[in-house]
């Protein structure tokens, strides 16, 4: 079977939903399917090897001069099409993107416009791509926000076409309406030209098909998978006179690092001495949050250290190793959480809020506790308590690093892929149905 995963880059930073597709390309290698991955907007950026193809489709460059300028659109292709190579895009986001999110909005809409939009020259070279040269069995786009290249693409390939949600709305979300409102009416109508959705939760399935106002019945429930290489953290830990409460994710107000500072600085003044160890890729729209979180960090004194982005997966690795106990208080509901994952299979257990994935993600692994979200007095209680109670810390950290590893591993990930896209997709499915009940009652 050979399948076209089409990724968003992530504008030169680490991406969850990227990295989740290079591993999710890899595995599906290594489980014997032909795997392209194929890099739209910007290159992708992640910890492990690259499995992405060099050339960059519906280059971010391009597609912002497009939506900003006819005069752009009118230039034959190959004077604009030296701006779409990997380099070239690499420098221009070395310097940063536009946080506007006016201007977030406009180019959203525009891309969800597809072929009737300011892009359609680029959303045509991508669909002859993959029916012409490529000619796969099965296409996956990473995310919804894509779906407006759907209807060309069709006219150049027949095959199944399925899209992964994993983080839409909380990009939607950040829009202000009008902006937002149109996004999710145009979102809507493009997803259902999917043969099927897939989406890694059962919260999240549930949580996009009322917002996109689509049947559940055309998602698919596909596990997070982790490459379990090197994932190999102790779980008795010796005992220490201090313990280390660790943070890693990006950077960033809806990750909640303040919530984490806060509830470390409520915790008892008895007990281990708690450290506070942060690290996670720090981008230029979040500077300013950041120094906040920094002025808020002082009060831990040396016990609040930020080590910034591990340059590689081995020194992700070690940094998750050297926690005793992690947290990612998110602001948002989560829909995915690939980091408490990997802390679990180091033998690390985790605080998590009560929402979105992390609900049905510690009930699958029993690795962690649950608080209540947004409240960092909640926080520090749970903190506390396994702060106390190394007999508690080494049982949940045992139970995780099991349960990740029987339940999501890559390999795991992989197989459960193979098997959906082998069936009847959702949508041709649902469609015979109807078909079937509508000729029954005439």
């Amino acid at each position: 079977m050979h399948i076209a995963i089409i990724t968003a880059g992530g504008a030169g930073m680490f991406c969850g939903a990227c990295m989740h597709d290079n591993t999710w390309a890899k595995a599906l290698r290594k489980a014997g399917a032909e795997v392209t991955l194929i890099p739209t907007y910007t290159p992708i950026r992640v910890d492990e090897e690259d499995m992405s193809v060099e050339r960059v489709f519906l280059g971010g460059i391009n597609v912002y001069l497009d939506q900003q300028s006819k005069l752009w659109r009118k230039l034959p292709r190959w004077m604009t099409t030296w701006l779409d190579h990997p380099a070239v895009i690499k420098l221009a986001t070395s310097f940063g993107v536009t946080n506007d999110a006016r201007k977030l909005g406009e180019l959203t809409l525009a891309m969800l416009d597809g072929e009737l939009g300011p892009a359609r020259r680029q959303i045509e070279e991508l669909a002859e791509f993959i029916g012409r040269d490529l000619k796969p069995d099965v296409v996956c786009f990473s995310n919804a926000l894509l779906s407006g290249t759907v209807r060309l693409i069709r006219s150049h390939f027949s095959g199944p076409i399925y899209c992964t949600l994993q983080g839409d709305d909380v990009f939607i979300d950040s829009l202000p309406d009008p902006y937002r409102q149109a996004c999710i009416r145009s979102m809507s109508e493009r997803v259902r030209e999917f043969d099927g959705i897939v989406v890694h939760s059962e919260f999240y399935r549930d949580h996009m098909s009322q917002m996109l106002s689509v049947p559940p019945e055309l998602f698919e429930i596909l596990p997070l998978g982790i490459d379990l290489t090197g994932h190999d953290g102790q779980v008795d830990k010796p005992e220490s006179d201090s313990l280390t409460v660790g943070y890693f994710g990006r950077i960033c107000p809806e990750k909640g690092l303040h919530q984490l500072i806060e509830a470390v600085l409520k915790l008892p003044c008895h007990g281990p001495r708690v450290k506070l160890v942060a690290g996670g890729y720090l981008g230029t729209r979040d500077a300013r949050y950041f120094d906040e979180v920094s002025r808020a960090g002082k009060a831990l004194g040396d016990r609040f250290t930020y080590v910034g982005s591990p340059p590689d997966r081995e020194s992700k690795v070690e940094l998750l190793k050297s926690f005793d106990i992690f947290s990612l208080p998110t602001t948002y509901r989560e829909p995915k959480g690939i980091s408490v994952l990997e802390a679990l299979a180091n033998g690390v257990p985790v605080v998590q809020p009560a929402h979105g994935a992390f609900v049905e993600m510690l009930s699958a692994t029993e690795g962690g506790l649950l608080f209540e979200p947004g409240d960092p007095i909640d926080l520090a209680t749970r903190i506390d308590e396994l702060t106390h109670d190394r007999d508690r810390r080494i049982e949940l950290a045992r139970k995780g690093q099991m349960a990740v590893r029987t339940r999501f591993s890559s390999e795991v990930m992989a197989a459960t892929t193979l098997a959906i896209f082998a069936n009847e997709p959702p949508n041709r499915r649902l469609s015979r149905v109807t078909d079937r009940v509508g000729v029954e009652t005439s």
